[in-house]
């Protein structure tokens, strides 16, 4: 079974998240820190990663940059899924690494398949 981590400090969120992840087949690890989610990017190898961008340690476009800085690089796709959708933030979050954007809240129905778009053109 596939491993995500999803990096987002919000129980609520989480539980939604964690839920459609899990009815798609995923193993899912939460971390509810940057400083938490950059340790267990390295450590555990996730297929991919979900980061929400407000956290409570650190900002999580400083999350982005530790991971693609470090020996898993740019192999793990990244998706942001965050409610800080300010005008240019998607432009600036896919310029500085990560594989998709997805703005909160989202939409269970179709999140995963936005998701899934994401990873296919990440693995071309």
């Amino acid at each position: 079974m596939a491993k995500v981590l999803v990096i987002e400090d919000t129980p609520d969120n989480f539980a939604l998240i964690s839920f459609i992840l899990k009815r798609n087949g995923y193993e899912v690890l939460w971390a509810e820190t940057g400083q938490q989610g950059i340790e267990m990017a390295l450590g555990e190898a996730p297929e991919f990663i979900v980061l929400d961008i407000q956290l409570p340690d650190m900002d999580g476009t400083e999350v982005l940059k530790f991971i693609r800085a470090s020996k898993v690089n740019g192999t793990i796709p990244i998706i942001a899924m965050t409610s800080y959708a300010m005008s240019g933030d998607r432009e600036k979050l896919l310029a500085a690494g990560c594989n998709g954007y997805i703005e909160k809240p989202i939409d269970p129905l179709t999140v995963m398949e936005q998701m899934r778009q994401f990873l296919q053109v990440s693995r071309k």
